[in-house]
C-alpha cells in the first residue's frame, strides 16, 4: 500500500534500549507482515502513526503534532514486557506515508494569500491516506490505534471506519474543543462537521467540552442537531461539579456505545500537557486514563486516535511520549 510505510523489527530495535535481566516491550511486539496475515493473527489491536501537522497548520495553530507518533513509540517500546502489559495484544503496523504533503506544506509561505486553502487540500489528500489504512484494518476485523498528527484526522478515521461496516458510526470525543465548526477549508477543526455533513458520522458526542473556546456559532450548530449531537462541559464536571467524572463517561456511554463508534481524545484537554493548544485548566493525566481504559473496553469500540500531542511544548522532558504510552497499555491490557 503506498499510502503506508511499514515498520520493521529492525526498525523497532532502534527505538528499544535493552536491559540485561528485562524484556522491553520493543523486543517482543509483532510487527506487520501483509494483510492476510494479520486477519489471521491473534492480536486484537494494531497501531499506526500520523506524522503531520498540516491540519493544525491549516487552523492557525502551532505545530508539533507530527512528532508525537515517533516520540510516543519510543516511550512504548522502552515499557516492560511483563503479564500486564501484553504486548501480544498489538501489532506495530507502521505510519501513513506523509512526506509528499509535509514536503509541500513546507513551500507554502504563512504570507501566501491563499495558504489556507492550500493547506487545506493537503488535508484533503492526507483524509483519503488515512480513511484507506483505517478502512483495511477495520476490515481485517482488528481496532487501529492511531497516534499523532491533528485532529483533522478524526475524518478519515470515522470516514475508514464507516466504509469498512458500511455505516455511519458514532464518536465520543474527549477534547477541549468540538472540532465542529464551518465547512470551509479542511483543517484540524472540521473533522467531525464534515464527517457528520458527509454521512459517515451519526451520533456524536464532546466530553468535557470548555465553555470559553466554544462560539455561539458552534453552540448553535449543536442545538440544531441535538437528537445526535451532544455534550457535557468540563466546568459542570471539574470546576462546579455538577456531575462525577463517572456520571459524565455515563452520559457519552448511553448516547454513543449502543452501536459502532469511534474513540478520539484530544491532549490539549489535559492540564498543562505538552499540545498544540496547551491548556492551564483541563483533566489530569489519571482522569484521561480512566477515559480511556472505560470505554476502549467497551464492544462496540472500533477505533483509536490520541492526537494533538506536541512532544517539543511539553512542561518536562518525555511528558508527551510518556502520556501516549501509558494510555496504549491502558488500551491494550484490557
Amino acid at each position: 500500500m503506498s499510502t503506508l510505510k511499514t515498520y520493521t523489527k529492525k526498525d523497532l530495535e532502534s527505538f528499544t534500549n535493552p536491559r540485561t535481566g528485562e524484556q522491553k516491550f520493543g523486543e517482543v511486539v509483532m510487527v506487520f507482515s501483509n494483510w492476510d496475515e494479520l486477519k489471521k493473527s491473534a492480536v486484537k489491536y494494531v497501531l499506526v502513526g500520523i506524522p503531520e501537522t498540516i491540519g493544525v497548520r491549516a487552523n492557525l495553530g502551532k505545530s508539533g503534532a507530527e512528532t508525537a507518533w515517533t516520540a510516543g513509540l519510543r516511550a512504548l517500546c522502552n515499557i516492560q514486557n511483563n503479564r500486564y502489559t501484553n504486548a501480544k495484544n498489538v501489532m506495530i503496523l507502521g505510519e501513513i506515508d506523509c512526506k509528499t504533503e509535509n514536503e509541500k506544506a513546507g513551500n507554502i509561505s504563512n504570507n501566501d494569500p491563499n495558504v489556507l486553502d492550500k493547506l487545506g487540500e493537503l488535508v484533503t489528500q492526507i483524509d483519503n491516506k488515512v480513511s484507506e489504512v483505517v478502512q483495511k484494518i477495520v476490515e481485517a476485523g482488528k481496532i487501529p490505534i492511531l497516534i499523532g498528527g491533528g485532529h483533522n484526522n478524526s475524518f478519515g478515521n470515522i470516514k475508514g471506519s464507516s466504509n469498512a461496516l458500511g455505516k455511519p458510526i458514532n464518536c465520543i470525543n474527549f477534547d477541549a474543543h468540538t472540532d465542529f465548526r464551518a465547512l470551509e477549508h479542511r483543517h484540524s477543526g472540521n473533522g467531525f462537521s464534515y464527517a457528520f455533513e458527509d454521512g459517515f458520522l451519526q451520533r456524536y458526542f464532546i466530553f468535557g467540552l470548555h465553555l470559553n473556546y466554544t462560539s455561539q456559532a458552534v453552540f448553535e450548530s449543536i442545538h440544531k442537531h441535538e437528537s445526535r449531537v451532544k455534550f457535557n462541559l468540563f466546568e459542570s464536571i471539574s470546576v462546579s461539579e455538577e456531575i462525577s467524572f463517572t456520571d459524565a463517561m455515563k452520559q457519552a456511554n448511553d448516547f454513543c456505545c449502543g452501536s459502532d463508534f469511534g474513540l478520539e481524545l484530544d491532549m490539549d484537554a489535559i492540564e498543562a500537557m505538552g499540545s498544540s493548544a496547551m491548556t492551564p485548566s483541563g483533566f489530569s493525566i489519571t482522569e484521561a486514563r480512566r477515559f480511556m481504559r472505560y470505554f476502549a473496553k467497551k464492544d462496540h469500540c472500533r477505533y483509536i486516535h490520541i492526537c494533538e500531542g506536541n512532544p517539543e511544548a511539553g512542561i518536562f522532558p518525555n511528558q508527551v511520549a510518556k502520556t501516549i504510552s501509558y494510555l496504549i497499555s491502558d488500551v491494550i491490557s484490557i
